[in-house]
Formats: structure tokens, sequence, C-alpha cells
């Protein structure tokens, strides 16, 4: 049993951390190469890393490495358990940075002046 919890919570992290770190890494130079400001910028911005990665694919893997890691836990691997705990707060982020960007693109599109 705990070999198999033990394989779930690579795939886990191996999930949350390919795409988390490479997707974070652009959102951050994505804020220092702006030169516009605003929602709009930002939601193109968004829109662009997006692209590159792939909606789905964040989507996707980012739920999948929380089932996997929520099923990880151990009481005997405390360590083990701490950084599944770490990488479910990073899938978390990226869904969060999702639904932002879903709102971002509803808010400018319904947006009247």
């Amino acid at each position: 049993m705990d070999e198999a919890k033990k394989k779930r919570f690579l795939w886990g992290a191996a999930l949350t951390w390919s795409v988390s770190l490479l997707f974070l890494a652009n959102f951050a130079s994505m804020f220092s190469n702006s030169k516009a400001n605003g929602l709009t910028a930002v939601a193109g911005e968004m829109a662009e890393v997006f692209v590159e990665y792939g909606i789905a694919a964040v989507l996707i893997g980012q739920t999948a490495a929380l089932v996997l890691l929520f099923r990880s836990f151990s009481k005997a691997h405390w360590l083990r358990s701490a950084f599944a705990l770490l990488s479910i707060s990073l899938s978390g982020l990226m869904l969060l940075l999702v639904a932002f960007f879903f709102w971002a693109i509803w808010f400018q599109s319904h947006r009247r002046f």
C-alpha cells in the first residue's frame, strides 16, 4: 500500500511542478515586461501564457495532480506529506490563476464604455 502512495506522490509532484514552474516564470516576467497596465494588459499577457502551455493541459494536469497528491498522504511519512501539501497549494494557485483568467476575459468582454 505504501508503494502505491509513493507512486501517486511522485506522479502528482511531477505534474504540479513541471507545469507550474514554467508557467509561473512566464507569469512573473509578464508583469516586468508589460508597458501597459490595467486589467486589459494582464488578461492579454495571461492569454499569451495560456496559449503557450494550453489551458486544457493546465486544468487537467493540475486537477490530476491534486487527486494524486491528496491520495498520497501518509502519517508514517511526514516529510512527503509536507511536500505534498506544498504541491497541493501550488496546484490550487494555478487553478486560481486559470479562474482569474476566465474572469478577466469575461469582464473585458462585458465591459461597456
